[in-house]
């Protein structure tokens, strides 16, 4: 039933084994057990397949940091099985690897249903919160709220073991894991390539759901070319355990159509239709060339050591390290004055150094607070704070930082910086009930 090995993850079988493969994807949080109430009716049609994310359910806690990771391990537990070609249902996070299954492998997948999903689940600055929270806290205060995200008020009213065996899922998760689906969760973006999914796709989602609801399902219908909506009434973020019966029936009727045909069986391939011909236009005639206008070459930062300019690397990781929230803001104040500074910074302190391989950014974050707190700079040390627990410091941790640096910095500098530590810790780090 089970893989421990770091490239697989762990999974059972379920129905009988001529029959095709269906696998069903899990929330974050959850287990396989999300989908008990499925199976006794799919498994009259599908051998059916679920697996566990890492480190959830008793399984190996090897993380993944991202949904392509994820789906690569999906892939590699499937070819040691034997299983080439499948149907895939996913729920949330799971929809997430449904989604870059259809993007990066279609030819493995038949048919799609994504549930409770989305081309980018919220903002990534709300996950990395999250996982700071969870950093600080431990799972419980996550597990305490689950059941109101993932139920309606009704429902989770009416069925108290339902509510408790939600909470105790993710209370017996794996921190490590959780924190590292929620940075998967935080860099998953696809809404620019959704016309890519060349797969039949059902998109299913509770009428009630406030965290990826109807208009997240809207945005996939729109996006994904062969897709049609299924919203569930009376049903919230976990669907699937909340209206067992409907989602059963609505996964049947659709992977009982028609799946999309395999590649052929003797070449391996798909036809692909050539592009059409472009006309052939006859070349203009040579006009001379104005020597006195010869302009000099462009040069683009970065071009002169044959390396690509950073700037987009130093973007990308300015905001995976402060959030884009402040950048954002930080980048609208800028204007013509301020604004090739606010490139500067990207390029060179962000593109450059951050991105250097020598430290990790837990070290980088370390550095940072003790040259703020060297240089008397309070006033940057609110973003630099929350930075380090985005990058994996505990509060005890960035304590220790600053009693260092009190030693070596001063300690009315040191005594500044922590009454902004004290704040910024207590808002980035205090559940939301």
């Amino acid at each position: 039933m089970s893989e421990s090995a770091t490239n697989t993850l762990q999974y059972r079988f379920d129905g009988p084994e001529h029959l095709p493969v269906l696998i069903l994807g899990p929330s974050l949080g959850t287990t396989w057990h999300m989908w008990d109430r499925q199976v006794p009716e799919l498994t009259k049609h599908w051998r059916v397949f679920r697996f566990d994310l890492p480190g959830h359910g008793g399984a190996p806690a090897y993380p993944v940091g991202s949904v392509d990771e994820l789906t690569s391990r999906l892939l590699a537990t499937l070819d040691a099985v034997g299983v080439h070609r499948f149907g895939y249902a996913g729920c949330a996070l799971g929809g997430a690897v449904g989604l870059e299954l259809a993007l990066r492998h279609p030819e493995r997948i038949a048919s799609l249903a994504l549930i409770a999903a989305s081309p980018r689940f919220g903002t990534a600055d709300e996950f990395r919160q999250r996982g700071v929270i969870v950093r600080t806290n431990g799972l419980d205060p996550i597990a305490r709220t689950s059941p109101d995200r993932w139920f309606t008020h009704g429902f989770a009213a009416a069925q108290p073991a339902i509510t408790d065996w939600a909470v105790q899922m993710v209370r017996t998760t794996d921190p490590g894991c959780y924190i590292a689906a929620c940075e998967a969760l935080a860099t998953f973006d696809v809404r620019s390539q959704l016309g890519g999914a060349g797969v039949p796709t059902l998109v299913l989602v509770g009428s009630e759901d406030r965290v990826t609801g109807p208009a997240e399902a809207r945005t996939l219908v729109a996006g994904v070319p062969d897709a049609r909506l299924a919203v569930v009434p009376g049903a919230s973020h976990l669907v699937p355990v909340e209206q067992p019966a409907a989602v059963s029936d609505l996964l049947v009727r659709h992977f009982s159509s028609p799946w999309k045909p395999a590649f052929d069986s003797d070449t391996g391939q798909m036809a692909i239709l050539a592009a059409p011909a472009k006309p052939v236009l006859a070349a203009a005639p040579p006009q001379p060339v104005p020597v006195a206008e010869i302009a000099p070459p462009v040069i683009v930062p970065g071009q002169l050591s044959g390396r690509p300019d950073p700037y987009d690397t130093g973007i990308k990781v300015r905001r995976e390290v402060l959030g884009d929230a402040h950048v954002d803001r930080t980048l609208a104040q800028a204007d013509e004055f301020s604004g090739d500074f606010q490139e500067l910074v990207t390029r060179y302190a962000w593109g450059e150094i951050w991105d250097r391989p020598g430290l990790d950014r837990r070290s980088r974050s370390c550095v940072t607070l003790t040259a703020l707190v060297a240089g008397g700079h309070t006033d940057e040390l609110a973003p630099h704070i929350r930075a380090a627990l985005r990058n994996g410091l505990t509060p005890g941790e960035i304590k220790e930082v600053l009693l260092q640096a009190g030693v070596y910095c001063g300690i009315p500098a040191a005594g500044s910086a922590f009454k902004v530590a004290q704040q910024v810790i207590r808002e980035e780090t205090t559940p939301t009930e």
